[in-house]
């Protein structure tokens, strides 16, 4: 059974939540701040996290910087009462898979948790036969979410794992934005364009050390993904 962490502090709000989630099948763990949030997961080791943003103690934002910082595989969804794009985009930076604004309806949430647990299981970063490869000078442990550099040593998110495999999959020629959104994001909008620039720039800086890598955005098209061979 999936086990969902819950984390709002309206406490009317958040036992209709929990009520339909469970109807839906899921386990729910409820906690009413981001600190005892954030307790509750080191105890519960949830499969995904639904957090609110404004919450008292510690804010949504933080609790998910402390989570992805221990547990980048874990997704995230933000619950927001704004629909400020700032707020949105910050989310997104932060690494969180989706958001709701509210007011909304528990089965559009519903639906975007499923379709993020399906994304993870239809496309797995972890692959039984490959758990390394060399990406130029670097070595990326994809089942630890590690790329290493002897210059560096980069803690990585599950997404940008992802991204990282599905990029040196298709290296060296040219991938569209739309496409790179729907396999990564499972949709293209501009707020989630918005986020995989900043995914973009973080890798950009990850594999700085090696000059035979590079990451060329194509405006209004695309990127590459282009690695030199040694040959």
């Amino acid at each position: 059974m999936i086990h969902i962490l819950l984390a709002e502090d309206d406490l009317d709000y958040a036992f209709i939540l929990k009520q339909f989630l469970e109807i839906s099948g899921f386990k729910v763990s409820w906690a009413k701040d981001g600190i005892e949030a954030y307790a509750l997961f080191s105890t519960i080791k949830p499969d995904i996290c639904v957090l609110d943003v404004m919450m008292p103690n510690m804010d949504g934002f933080t609790l998910a910087e402390k989570i992805i910082e221990s547990h980048p595989e874990v997704p995230i969804v933000f619950l927001t009462a704004k629909g400020l794009k700032e707020d949105k985009i910050r989310g997104l930076k932060l690494g969180a898979d989706d958001y709701v604004v509210k007011p909304f309806e528990v089965d559009e949430l519903i639906l975007r948790i499923t379709n993020i647990l399906k994304r993870i299981n239809k496309a797995p970063i972890i692959k039984a036969s490959v758990k390394q490869m060399a990406i130029g000078d670097y070595m990326f442990d994809i089942e630890n979410f590690m790329l290493t550099h002897k210059k560096a040593t980069h803690r990585i998110t599950e997404r940008e794992a992802h991204l990282i495999q599905y990029l040196y999959n298709n290296r060296n020629k040219l991938l569209k934005r739309e496409d790179i959104l729907k396999e990564i994001w499972g949709n293209d909008d501009f707020f989630l364009g918005r986020s995989m620039d900043v995914f973009i720039s973080r890798l950009r800086k990850y594999f700085k050390e090696d000059t035979s890598i590079s990451i060329l955005s194509i405006r209004g098209i695309g990127l590459e993904f282009n690695v030199k061979s040694n040959n």
